[in-house]
């Protein structure tokens, strides 16, 4: 029951009807299996009548689906919005070429996320050429404190934004690389800041590692990284860091273009 767990942190956020249906869909989307209704109560704070009228809304409106055993999933009609999410997506359509690009000088796998509060979204990705590959998906979220994603996009925050966010974190050791204190996470933010180069240290998934560096909108309103993702027994860390001007320049040629296409808000 880890995933409802986790999901339960933030499934009460939503006071009101569409912030309570959206506790339902979140708890679904990040469950590592299907939920029966008592997996949803377990994980979500809500008297039991409130809750079965948000799920038989939601399964009315095609966005759950009921399975023969009696347990819910993410309905197809969610699979519409994603896919118009993706493909109008400017942020996406802007780094596409430079994804490729860097993909291209490098052979392993790109990928493209931004900060959604206290995770990381992927929202592209270029596939190795190596017959090893990634298992992220584009949609998929990820802790921003043990990636290189995710760290990059804190290095992008405005530093008293940065704070704040790294304050609300819960930390979970997830391999023992994995950075567990707000304080050692914030130095490395410092790091990045100065050198414009994040690393993941297999600290999110034993023997996958990457480097990154960030993006941003004009107005830092939205915030992000490019990266390079590699299973450390073929990349060795030193190659890795040798991609480092790659990355960052990388990275700025999406900057770059965000502003001159996207611009500062009026």
């Amino acid at each position: 029951m880890s995933a409802e767990r986790a999901s339960g942190d933030r499934a009460g956020s939503g006071t009101g009807t569409l912030g309570k249906a959206m506790a339902v869909l979140d708890t679904v989307a990040r469950a590592e299996r299907p939920l029966r209704f008592r997996d949803l109560r377990e994980a979500i704070p809500q008297p039991a009548a409130t809750l079965h009228r948000q799920v038989s809304n939601l399964v009315s409106e095609g966005l759950l689906q009921v399975n023969p055993d009696h347990s819910y999933q993410l309905g197809v009609r969610l699979l519409r919005f994603a896919s118009n999410a993706w493909s109008g997506n400017r942020f996406r359509e802007v780094a596409e070429p430079h994804l490729a690009a860097l993909h291209a000088a490098t052979g392993e796998t790109v990928h493209l996320g931004v900060l959604h509060d206290l995770e990381v979204v992927y929202l592209d990705k270029v596939e190795s050429r190596q017959s090893v590959r990634m298992h992220s998906q584009i949609g998929n979220a990820s802790p921003c404190y043990c990636t290189g994603v995710g760290k990059a996009a804190l290095a992008a925050m405005p530093m008293q934004a940065a704070q704040a966010l790294v304050r609300r974190l819960t930390f979970r050791r997830h391999t023992e690389t994995t950075i567990t204190d707000a304080s050692a996470l914030l130095a490395e933010i410092a790091d990045i800041r100065r050198t414009g180069i994040a690393f993941d240290r297999e600290e999110h998934e034993p023997g996958i590692h990457c480097i990154a560096a960030p993006i941003h909108s004009p107005d830092r309103s939205l915030v992000g990284a490019v990266s390079v993702t590699a299973p450390s027994y073929r990349i060795a860390m030193a190659q890795l860091a040798g991609w480092a001007d790659e990355v960052r320049r990388t990275a700025q040629a999406i900057n770059n273009d965000i502003e001159i296409r996207l611009g500062p808000r009026a």
